[in-house]
C-alpha cells in the first residue's frame, strides 16, 4: 500500500455526487450532535470489519454504538476502534 499519510483529495465533481446522494438519503436528515471514538489498539489484519447498532431511535434523538475490528484469514478478531455517535434530527426548510 502507498502512503496514507496524506488525506486523499477528490474531484469537485465526486464531491457533488456525494453531497447530492445525502440530500437523497433520509438518514441524513440527521446531525451528528456528538462523536466520540477511542482506538484502543493498532488496526493489524487482512481486513477491517465495522459493526454499527443503533441503542436508541427516537423522533428527535438517537443513539448509535460502533465497533471496529481487525480481522485475520485465519478467523482471529482485534478490536481496534469503537465509539458512540449521538444524531439529532434536524428537519429541512420548506422549499421556496
Amino acid at each position: 500500500m502507498g502512503d496514507r499519510t496524506q488525506p486523499e483529495q477528490v474531484s469537485p465533481e465526486a464531491h457533488q455526487r456525494v453531497q447530492d446522494s445525502f440530500g437523497r438519503q433520509g438518514l441524513m436528515a440527521h446531525l451528528g450532535a456528538r462523536i466520540s471514538c477511542i482506538a484502543p489498539a493498532p488496526a493489524t489484519g487482512d481486513r477491517i470489519e465495522a459493526v454499527g447498532t443503533v441503542l436508541k431511535s427516537g423522533r428527535t434523538l438517537t443513539v448509535c454504538r460502533l465497533a471496529v475490528f481487525g480481522v485475520h484469514d485465519d478467523g482471529g478478531r482485534k478490536l481496534v476502534a469503537n465509539g458512540q455517535q449521538t444524531l439529532v434530527r434536524v428537519d429541512r426548510p420548506e422549499e421556496r
